[in-house]
């Protein structure tokens, strides 16, 4: 279910109709444990779709089911929190799963980063599929959070603003810097 969540989470950034949805979750200009609940309904049902049809097709009990999305929401607030991992520390978590620092680079302003560290939970997909990214290029201090082309704090902070955004036209910037994040 992990890797399949990975793998819906990657479609919502390379499919443009999808990205506009996608881009309620990411137009968020100051990440924290909000952010990780923060996403258009329509995506909302959509993934849900996708994890039933996931669920139907590999038979998971109802347990199994639960238990997978009481870890996966509590995994997606503390990887969008802002809490301070001592970095000698957060070398190792990381290795297993998807730490603050980790996940934060994905919420850049700059779609070279924000396309790698798609993970919510395992950090084993980003490297298996070389989309793992382990600091942005200026560094956590100096890294710009959400869209370029939507920083109007109506359209980024208010819930009419947040509905309405994936109807307006935008595209994202170019990607760039394709160099091997590993």
């Amino acid at each position: 279910m992990d890797g399949i969540i990975w793998f819906q989470h990657k479609l919502f950034h390379r499919i443009p109709v999808l990205w506009r949805l996608h881009a309620v979750h990411h137009a968020d200009r100051d990440l924290d444990v909000s952010s990780g609940a923060r996403f258009h309904p329509i995506e909302i049902l959509l993934s849900m779709v996708i994890k039933v049809a996931a669920i139907a097709l590999l038979g998971a009990p109802a347990v199994a089911v639960i238990l997978f999305e009481v870890i996966l929401s509590g995994m997606a607030l503390f990887n969008h929190s802002n809490v301070a991992i001592p970095l000698s520390l957060d070398r190792w978590l990381r290795l297993l799963v998807v730490t603050p620092d980790m996940h934060r680079v994905h919420h850049s302003v700059h779609r070279y980063e924000s396309d790698s560290n798609y993970g919510f939970n395992l950090a084993i997909w980003d490297r298996l599929f070389n989309t793992y990214r382990a600091q942005p290029e200026g560094g956590h201090d100096g890294m710009t959070i959400g869209i370029k082309s939507h920083r109007d704090e109506k359209q980024v902070i208010w819930l009419t603003g947040l509905l309405t955004l994936p109807f307006h036209l935008f595209s994202r910037q170019p990607k760039k810097k394709t160099e091997k994040h590993i």
